[in-house]
């Protein structure tokens, strides 16, 4: 999986026309067992609808755009699993933003649900100011607004995202960061919600190829190196297992899979183990053809037969059999111990909940007919959530954004009220979550609870099985710090709206000092003077201004400098000048379009940057540098924990950079070191960085704890070269567990 050199395109015009007849061809065939009457002349009506309105434009790679549309449809079709009106939104996804198509040319020809999806599907062409929100992330609103009337939309838009994942080699590489980090943060976490986990891990790893390059082409060359000895470990354990189901009659399919790139990296991070220690490189699956009132008792045999040969690990079995996910995923998971002391993951589940596991969402419009009031009733209660939130007019969408992606991620925890009704939550929702989730005004109301008959705080953590009874009381009122006590974003944004409300009645007094003042130098209260004192006292909104003058934070003696001309107000002349070297960041464009920003070299001296904090890159790390309001250029690396939030949300302000080798500047970073606390062993480290590598020491602390220690090293670096020497040079002492890379 190395990165591959992109093909130059060169293709005539007759060999392209042959390209995309034969996308289409292929599109009809996956399309086959799906058209009714009526249906291959809509589908071509779409395609050369599309065909016409992209007729002069060009991707990225030189390939004719049509093939774009082609493709997003055939994956919404094969992929993802829905069908005819789909492909056709797929075909026309972005006839209405990119060309003379109208949405009532749309409508006229396909009928208003097409049309309806496709307006869901063009994006918001007008660029919203990037200080309050940002276009991606109104984009993505909007986008969600649709989803709650039709999930098509985002399972479409799904598609086209994976799409431009599978061809970003031609894109630069701004655009590949930005790109990826949006994947990361918004796509991927969306595909898991849905029940979409191969979409979801592909998006993963693809965007881990571009912004983690080195650790994804390791993993990949390591998986690859161990395929052979990986398959016949699998052989070897299915065989006893395999015999014993024929036995018994059951029809199966049974087979390995290696886990992603992507999930094997967040092991090695998250566990801080190695590559080889990564228990569960691969699942074992088994998928029954069972009918459907024997599905659970099949899967619970096949559990039975497994255990007979292998011992299980009692805390990683998970049964989402008796309660499947709120996205619909049902299956038996179950971690045993193999040959060779390998702990390997079996995955039990029937046809049908394959199928969903697959297509997710969109396997409920097939098994509609079938029984599945469950899971609809549980899809239904996630979409009117987003309703509800979407619909609360002034939620500040980034917020919106983070308090919905912290919900798309996490596991369910499933709750009891006292009579026994059942509330899905995420894994480590509290009391007041649990209230909210109830409805807002018992939320706003709440002062306490009580769990399995116990009094609780509000802030108690709740567990699977947990019955909650919630107690209130007319005096209770939100404060700020419940928004840390909460977790669920519909929480979150009810008890923001309280706030406000409550922030409301507070700025109401500020209002009316302020305007008695204004009255006193004979000013009005005007939407310009406001505006220009919101302005001068810097705050966001004119709410806030009247709320930090009523809390006594802004006195306005100041005014007395203003002058007053009629009854405007002018503000008094600033005396310090912004700093050059920022308003040049800002406004300094590269010349031409691909000049690079060179950190330490001719241009170094005229722009001024800083080192972010929040990961301490060094010369040859992959970084990118971010424009700040405040402070200039700041620069980061591309797997800092920060950038995909960045990347993702303010794209626009990202500046392409790049190393110079300057063996005279040195740069601090730090190591965590982990090993067997052994005589001589902070001899020997220190010595290898000063003695031998000459690398001056910044600080280092040690601390030993039965038998282990863990040592913390700040070094002074060159580049990421002279780093990654000390690293191997200090993995090869005696005793070494890790060594890892702080990163604040």
């Amino acid at each position: 999986m190395e990165t591959v050199t992109v093909q130059k395109y060169n293709l005539d015009e007759e060999q392209e026309k042959k390209e995309i007849v034969r996308h289409y061809r292929a599109l009809l065939r996956a399309l086959k067992p799906r058209l009714k009457k009526g249906d291959r002349e809509l589908v071509r009506t779409a395609f050369e609808m599309a065909a016409e309105a992209h007729r002069d434009m060009r991707r990225k790679s030189g390939e004719p755009y049509i093939l774009h549309p082609l493709a997003v449809a055939q994956i919404t079709v094969e992929e993802i699993g829905l069908g005819v009106r789909s492909a056709i939104c797929a075909l026309l996804h972005d006839t209405v933003e990119d060309t003379e198509v109208t949405l009532e040319d749309v409508e006229r020809e396909f009928g208003s649900e097409i049309a309806h999806i496709v307006d869901g599907l063009t994006k918001i062409s007008t660029v919203i100011d990037s200080n309050t929100s940002t276009m991606q992330a109104e984009n993505f609103k909007k986008i969600l607004l649709t989803l709650a009337d039709d999930p098509r939309v985002i399972l479409i838009k799904l598609a086209d995202r994976l799409h431009n994942m599978r061809t970003l080699d031609s894109m630069r590489r701004e655009s590949q960061l930005k790109i990826s980090s949006e994947t990361v943060f918004i796509y991927a976490p969306l595909a898991h919600r849905l029940g979409l986990y191969t979409i979801k891990s592909e998006l993963e790893d693809l965007a881990m190829k571009y912004t983690e390059q080195d650790k994804y082409r390791e993993i990949a060359r390591r998986l690859k190196e161990t395929k052979r000895e990986r398959t016949r470990y699998i052989n070897e354990f299915i065989k006893p297992i395999k015999e014993v189901l024929q036995e018994e009659g059951l029809t199966f399919e049974i087979f390995g899979r290696p886990k992603s790139i992507h999930s094997i990296w967040n092991k090695i991070k998250t566990k801080g183990v190695q590559f080889e220690e990564v228990y569960d490189l691969f699942a074992i699956r088994i998928i029954l053809d069972s009918a459907a009132d024997k599905e659970k008792a099949d899967c619970w045999k096949v559990y039975s037969i497994i255990t007979d040969f292998y011992h299980p690990s009692p805390e990683r079995t998970r049964d989402w059999l008796s309660n499947p996910k709120s996205n619909g995923y049902e299956a038996l998971h179950v971690t045993v111990m193999g040959p060779n002391g390998k702990w390997v993951e079996v995955q039990i589940r029937s046809k049908r909940m394959n199928d969903y596991a697959e297509k997710g969402v969109a396997a409920h419009w097939r098994y509609k007919e079938g029984n599945s009031t469950v899971q609809e009733s549980k899809f239904e209660q996630w979409f009117s959530q987003i309703r509800e939130i979407l619909n609360s007019p002034d939620s500040n969408t980034l917020d919106f954004l983070a308090d919905f992606k912290s919900n798309l991620f996490t596991e369910e925890i499933y709750v009891y009220t006292p009579k026994g009704d059942l509330k899905i939550l995420p894994v480590g929702s509290t009391a007041l979550d649990f209230a909210y989730s109830i409805h807002s005004a018992v939320g706003n109301k709440c002062i306490g609870a009580k769990v399995n008959y116990k009094l609780v705080p509000l802030s108690h953590k709740l567990r699977s099985g947990d019955q909650v009874e919630i107690i209130t009381s007319n005096k209770q009122k939100p404060s700020e710090d419940w928004l840390n006590i909460v977790l669920t974003a519909k929480a979150k944004s009810k008890i923001k709206d309280a706030l406000k409300e409550e922030k409301r009645k507070v700025a109401m007094d500020g209002k009316e000092i302020l305007e008695r003042k204004l009255e006193h130098i004979k000013a009005s209260p005007s939407q310009h003077n406001i505006n220009e004192l919101v302005q001068f006292y810097k705050q966001p909104s004119p709410l806030d201004l009247y709320y930090q003058i009523a809390v006594k934070n802004i006195d306005l003696k100041e005014l007395k400098s203003f002058h007053v001309l009629g009854d405007k107000l002018e503000p008094p002349k600033p005396v310090k000048a912004p700093e050059p070297a920022v308003e040049e960041a800002l406004h300094k464009q590269p010349s031409k379009k691909d000049a690079e920003l060179i950190i330490f070299g001719e241009s170094s001296d005229k722009i001024a940057y800083k080192l972010a904090n929040c990961c301490r890159p060094i010369p040859g790390d992959d970084v990118f540098g971010f424009i700040t309001a405040s402070e200039g250029l700041k620069i980061h690396r591309t797997n800092c924990p920060n950038a995909a939030q960045l990347l993702a949300h303010y794209g626009h302000r990202v500046v392409k950079t790049k190393w110079v080798k300057n063996r005279e500047i040195s740069f601090l970073t730090g190591l965590r070191i982990v090993g067997l606390d052994d005589v001589g062993v902070i001899h020997k480290i220190t010595n290898i960085i000063s003695g031998e590598l000459r690398i001056n020491i910044a600080g280092l602390t040690i601390e030993s704890k039965e038998g282990l220690f863990e040592g913390l090293i700040k070094v002074f670096v060159h580049d990421k070269d002279e780093l990654e020497e000390l690293v191997d040079r200090l993995k090869g002492l005696d005793g070494i567990q890790s060594i890892s890379r702080l990163e604040d």
